[in-house]
């Protein structure tokens, strides 16, 4: 059974930082290029990054140079770091398998973890 379960959201200032983790299972975690998507208040899902099973990274260009993204497979989880927290990153949080053009791999989402910049 698939779970994906996100957790380090909170309120944080203009500026701060937070790191995200989503842990996994059910899924061959090694062999999937990963990925974290957000949705703000009143938008659609959108996606926020990648890191490919080689560990390769790509960042949509609204948090390119502020978010970094990595994995752990021996622990079956992926992370973001937010450094550079602005208001419009506000957002609940998702991970996912990844597949072309940085869409989702899965309907299935796990709960989210909410991110609030707010000061």
């Amino acid at each position: 059974q698939v779970q994906l379960v996100e957790s380090g959201g909170g309120l944080v200032q203009p500026g701060g930082s937070l790191r995200l983790s989503c842990a996994a299972s059910g899924i061959f975690f090694s062999i999937n290029a990963m990925g974290w998507y957000r949705q703000a208040p009143g938008k659609e899902r959108e996606w926020v990054a990648t890191v490919t099973r080689g560990g390769n990274t790509n960042y949509a260009d609204s948090v390119k140079g502020r978010f970094t993204i990595a994995r752990d497979n021996a622990k079956n989880t992926v992370y973001l770091q937010m450094n550079s927290l602005k208001p419009e990153d506000t957002a609940v949080y998702y991970c996912n398998t990844v597949r072309s053009s940085n869409r989702p791999g899965m309907d299935y989402w796990g709960k989210g973890t909410l991110v609030t910049v707010s000061s």
